[in-house]
Parts: structure tokens; C-alpha cells; sequence
């Protein structure tokens, strides 16, 4: 049975965590479920808005399947386990719509690495934020200590990945990594499509490929992407492609 869903609602994509007796933990299953939905939405011009949710309200994710990673021999950790995480964490943070964590309760671990993969995160009041994985003999490994890094001011970041304390919404809210302490998250986040909506499609995902190009996020890609946008839209790359298809040489406009 998946423990991960898909529900496309108009333009509004939601990828639900479905598994509240292991608190949403991730399995393998749902780290290629991910992988996929990803694909999908980018694909969908028709999608404007992404919300990541769960079911119940004692977790958003508490983190990692034990159970998923616990017999792993050293090398299928660190090659597969942590390099899989960490590369469909990083695909969800670079799609190209806008994405919304609606956090109903606890993230934990891999739960924390998942919102902060999102653009913009709301919290429930009692809900609470953790790096447990030293208790566990392990380290963060989907961005803990990397994307965490630039949402989190290092003296916190320090105090839940060391020491092993818990962030409350109110400090989370403090320190800005999440936007809003509300008592129901998900309907939240799905009040934000009227505002994404009345927004340019285009707009949006050229401003969020900037504010990725500047913190560093996939920077690459976001100045290719941008300069390629540029560059397809003039007439030099019209003569240049119907040059190529007539075999003869282009005579570039320079506009």
C-alpha cells in the first residue's frame, strides 16, 4: 500500500505523506514516489502551487525509516540511502513551481530536511523541529547540515544537530525558517493558491530560479536556464535553427 500520494486539485498539486502509525516516516517506496511526482509536476504547466502534507496530526515526517537503512551495509548507506535522499530532496527544492510544507506536527530528521526542501513552510503551534540523528549513532544526511545551513541561523542549528534540542514553532517562527504559526497548516497552504494565481506563471518561476541562483541552490543550472530563456526568445536563434534545417549558413541579426 503507498504511503505516498499524489492529488492534483486544479492547479493545486499535493504530495501527501500517508503513514501516520510510523509518523510518516520515509521508506524507500516513497523516496522513488517522490523522485516521480517531481517529474510529473514539472512537466504540468497547468500546476501552479505544490503543498507538502501528512496525514494525522501528532507528525509531519519524523525523519527516516529506521527499518529502511537500519541493515544497510556502510557502502549502500552512504552510495544509496544518503546519495538517493539527497538527490530527490534537491529535486523537489528545484521545481519550478512554488512549494508550501504544511506542518501539522513533528518534523524530525529526514521530515526537517523535506520542509526545508520547500519554499516557504507553516507550522501548527505544538508542532516541533529536530536533528535526533546523532542519538542514533548517525548524521543528517538530505541536506541536515547543508540547505539547513542557510535557513537556520548556525547557533541553532548547532543546538538541535549537537545537543539534540527541539526548535517550537514560536522560535522557528523567530528565526524565519517558517512563515506562520497556524492551527490548520494545510488549509493554509491551500489559501496561498489565489495569491500564486493572480501572479505571472513565468514571473515566478524565473524570480525563484534567481533567489536559487543567488543562495547557491542548484546555481548552475538556474544561470543556464535563465540565460537559455534569453536566448531562445531572439531572432539569432531562429535563423541559427532554420539555417541548421535549410544547410546553409546562418546570417545572425544580432537582435
Amino acid at each position: 500500500m503507498s504511503q505516498l500520494h499524489l492529488h492534483l486539485r486544479g492547479p493545486v498539486a499535493e504530495i501527501r505523506l500517508d503513514n501516520p502509525a510510523k509518523l510518516n516516516a520515509f521508506t524507500v517506496e516513497m523516496l522513488g514516489q517522490l523522485a516521480g511526482y517531481c517529474d510529473l509536476i514539472d512537466r504540468r504547466p497547468d500546476l501552479r502551487l505544490v503543498i507538502v502534507s501528512a496525514a494525522g496530526e501528532r507528525a509531519f515526517c519524523a525523519g527516516a525509516d529506521i527499518t529502511a537503512w537500519g541493515n544497510l551495509s556502510p557502502a549502500d548507506f552512504a552510495r544509496h540511502w544518503v546519495r538517493d535522499g539527497h538527490r530527490i530532496f534537491d529535486r523537489l527544492a528545484r521545481l519550478t513551481k512554488p512549494t508550501v510544507a504544511a506542518l501539522s506536527g513533528h518534523a524530525f530528521g529526514g521530515g526537517l530536511e523535506l520542509a526545508a526542501a520547500c519554499d516557504m513552510r507553516l507550522i501548527a503551534p505544538k508542532a516541533t523541529l529536530a536533528l535526533p540523528e546523532a542519538g542514533v549513532g548517525i548524521v543528517p544526511g538530505w541536506s541536515g547540515t547543508q540547505r539547513l545551513a542557510r535557513l537556520i541561523p548556525e547557533p541553532l542549528l548547532k543546538e538541535m544537530a549537537l545537543f539534540g534540542r527541539r526548535l517550537g514553532a514560536e522560535r522557528a517562527l523567530a528565526c524565519g525558517f517558517v512563515a506562520e504559526i497556524v492551527a490548520d497548516p494545510r488549509a493554509a497552504a491551500e489559501a496561498l493558491a489565489e495569491r500564486v494565481l493572480a501572479s505571472s506563471p513565468r514571473a515566478i518561476e524565473v524570480t525563484k530560479a534567481m533567489i536559487h541562483a543567488a543562495v547557491g541552490e542548484d546555481r548552475g543550472a538556474a544561470v543556464e536556464m535563465l540565460g537559455a530563456g534569453m536566448i531562445a526568445a531572439t531572432e539569432d536563434r531562429a535563423e541559427g535553427v532554420a539555417a541548421f534545417r535549410e544547410k546553409r549558413k546562418p546570417e545572425f541579426p544580432g537582435t
